[in-house]
C-alpha cells in the first residue's frame, strides 16, 4: 500500500524544524521541489496541517504576530506524530513498487497517430527532457555547494532526490531517443495499415 506522500513530507518537516510556522514547511518543501517529484501542491501543505492536528499527530504550541500581517500558528510533533512517521518512513523506504508511467498508454496507441505527430511527439519529449535535466544537475551542484543546513538552505539529502529523478529522466532519454531513431530508419513500423490478419483503423486527425 502507498503511502501518502504528502502527509509524509509534511510530517518530516514539521519534525525536522519544529517548532515551526506551516509558511515554513510549505516554504521547504518548495525549496526540495516536492511539487516536482512528489506533486505536492503548496497549497495542499496546510490541509495537511489540519489534518494531521486533528488526528492528534502534530500539535499548536502557539501563534504569532507579525506586523500587520495574520497570525501565524506554530506546530510541534507530538509523540503519537513521532511514531506514525517513523512507521510511515519505513514503509516507504522498502517498497519497490514500479512507477506506472504515464507515457506506456500513448506508446501503446501508435498505430491511432500520424506518424508525423508521434516523431515530432517524440523530438519535443527529447528537449523538453534535455532541458529539465540540466536544470537538475546545476540544482544539485548549488545544493551540494551549500551548508546542507535547513536552516540556511536546502539541505544535502535533497540533491540525492534529484538525483534519483535525474536518473530516470536519463532512462527516458535514452528510451526516446531509441524509439525515435527505429521510427526514422524504419524499424519500428506500425502505420502499414495491418497487424498480422487484422487491419488497423487509420490514424486519427
Amino acid at each position: 500500500m502507498a503511502v501518502p506522500t504528502t502527509r509524509l513530507l509534511v510530517l518530516a518537516v514539521v519534525r525536522l524544524l519544529q517548532p515551526v510556522h506551516g509558511y515554513d514547511v510549505r516554504r521547504e518543501l518548495l525549496s526540495w521541489h516536492a511539487e516536482d517529484w512528489a506533486n505536492i501542491k503548496p497549497g495542499s501543505v496546510y490541509g495537511a496541517l489540519n489534518t494531521l492536528q486533528r488526528d492528534g499527530l502534530i500539535s499548536a504550541e502557539g501563534t504569532e504576530r507579525d506586523g500587520a500581517r495574520p497570525e501565524r500558528v506554530t506546530y510541534r510533533l507530538t509523540a503519537e506524530g513521532e511514531k506514525e512517521f517513523g512507521e510511515m518512513l519505513r514503509t516507504a523506504l522498502f517498497s519497490a513498487e514500479q512507477v506506472k508511467h504515464p507515457y506506456v498508454v500513448p506508446v501503446a496507441l501508435f498505430p491511432s497517430a500520424p506518424k508525423a505527430d508521434v516523431v515530432a511527439a517524440l523530438r519535443a519529449r527529447l528537449l523538453k527532457f534535455e532541458a529539465d535535466l540540466l536544470f537538475l544537475e546545476r540544482e544539485q551542484e548549488r545544493i551540494l555547494a551549500g551548508s546542507g543546513d535547513p536552516a540556511e538552505i536546502e539541505p544535502h539529502h535533497v540533491a540525492d532526490a534529484m538525483r534519483l529523478q535525474a536518473d530516470h529522466l536519463r532512462a527516458d532519454l535514452e528510451w526516446t531517443r531509441r524509439t525515435l531513431g527505429r521510427i526514422e530508419a524504419g524499424e519500428l513500423d506500425v502505420w502499414s495499415g495491418t497487424m498480422g490478419s487484422s487491419v488497423v483503423p487509420p490514424p486519427v486527425r
